[in-house]
């Protein structure tokens, strides 16, 4: 089935066209993400990809393209669009794309705060030889708990393993080998570190809460690498406040985070501002991923990465 795509015009988006034009029978059209009038040639396109930064600013361009069937996201998620778009289009994001890169953040963070790496940098700015003055951890033997068990929680677990780290996962439902999130209050305490990795719906919005940080065992940290709403903000920062949780957070709520917000105070916590997966070649791996999901959409097959309305 013939079809054209618009594909943003910015130099990061530009590795796609080499993906995208080995699929049979779909034209390339660019557009620029920052400008909401298209031409007639651009209105006329069947699919739309959002930019890989800032993927959220042609959304006001769904009401321009009468003839849009298909919305292929270059991001894993696919919250900020979903709900945006006729249930008549299909949506697809690039689940996979982005396991490495943000599952090497996820192990990074983890030991970065096990081994007080935040703390040994303040003491080198002091030029102040800290021996024996930061209390470091191990995470050979720590048991993890994982929510969210897609291509990035799983790629986590993976990683553990090569620290002697245990992982237990959790998914949307049960099944052998995954816990189901109605066990979350008998599974959270005995964990050392928790992950979040699961995307954003009904289900999961603030499924971190008072009663969920609480649950947690004293010293525990916390590490988020999905979506800043589905932790409570405010009662992560009182469990900060205390001194009895630490937080690693490539994502926050509200996002991006204020500069005069609490969080940042906290030398519990480290926050990166949602770059996780910004690491040379990423936009590469996602036209991949896209690029197949198109095909399947354009060959009459219904995409593996396809969001249901």
């Amino acid at each position: 089935m013939a079809a054209a795509v618009l594909v943003s015009n910015e130099v990061d988006d530009r590795v796609g066209h080499e993906y995208l034009s080995a699929v049979p029978g779909l034209k390339i059209v660019e557009y620029d993400p920052n400008e909401l009038t298209l031409t007639e040639v651009q209105r006329s396109s069947d699919l739309l990809m959002p930019p890989y930064r800032g993927s959220h600013r042609p959304l006001g361009l769904i009401a321009e393209l009468p003839n849009l069937r298909m919305v292929q996201l270059l991001s894993a998620g696919v919250d900020e669009w979903r709900p945006h778009v006729p249930n008549h289009v299909t949506v697809a994001s690039a689940r996979g794309a982005h396991a490495g890169p943000v599952s090497e953040w996820v192990l990074s963070a983890i030991l970065t705060q096990l081994r007080q790496w935040p703390a040994l940098v303040r003491f080198q700015d002091e030029h102040v030889w800290a021996h024996r003055r930061f209390n470091a951890d191990t995470l050979a033997g720590s048991r993890v708990l994982i929510l969210g068990a897609g291509s990035i929680g799983m790629a986590v677990a993976r990683k553990l393993q090569a620290f002697d780290a245990t992982a237990t996962l959790v998914a949307s439902t049960a099944r052998p080998g995954f816990h189901g999130p109605e066990e979350l209050p008998q599974l959270v305490t005995g964990h050392s570190v928790v992950v979040v990795t699961a995307p954003l719906t009904e289900r999961t919005f603030r499924l971190v809460d008072t009663n969920f940080l609480a649950a947690m065992d004293d010293g525990a940290l916390l590490v988020n690498a999905g979506r800043g709403q589905i932790v409570d903000t405010d009662a992560l920062v009182v469990e900060l406040d205390s001194g009895r949780l630490r937080a690693a957070l490539d994502v926050t709520d509200p996002e991006p985070l204020p500069a005069d917000h609490s969080l940042w105070r906290h030398q519990a916590a480290i926050i990166s501002p949602h770059a996780a997966r910004t690491v040379p070649g990423t936009n590469r791996l996602c036209y991949e991923v896209a690029a197949e999901q198109i095909q399947a959409f354009l060959s009459g097959d219904t995409p593996s990465n396809v969001a249901h309305a």
